[in-house]
């Protein structure tokens, strides 16, 4: 099933700020800061998107991420590291030392 407009977009940003693909370490932040923007549904929509383009270790990262995610807050310097990434790639839902 095709992504909603606004979720492409987000995944195109992904892929501009992490062009090597997202590092295991950014998938808590990572999703910490999408789910503080987005709902569940969206969340769980970009994290399929990105797991069906990635190896099975990437895509169990990307797993555990949305798990850990749900019991545990991440540490605001790893949210803002993740944050100002893709504010350099153009996202516009990520403002440099900001946390989600």
């Amino acid at each position: 099933m095709a992504l909603p407009p606004v979720l492409s977009s987000i995944i195109a940003w992904l892929r501009a700020g992490y062009p090597e693909g997202v590092p295991n370490v950014d998938y808590i932040p990572l999703f910490a800061l999408l789910a503080s923007r987005l709902t569940d549904a969206d969340v769980v929509a970009i994290a399929g998107e990105l797991a069906a383009a990635s190896d099975p270790a990437s895509a169990q990262a990307i797993r555990d991420a949305i798990e850990t995610i749900t019991h545990e807050k991440p540490l605001d310097s790893d949210v803002n590291r993740v944050s100002a990434r893709l504010a350099a790639g153009g996202w516009p839902l990520a403002r440099p030392g900001q946390p989600g």
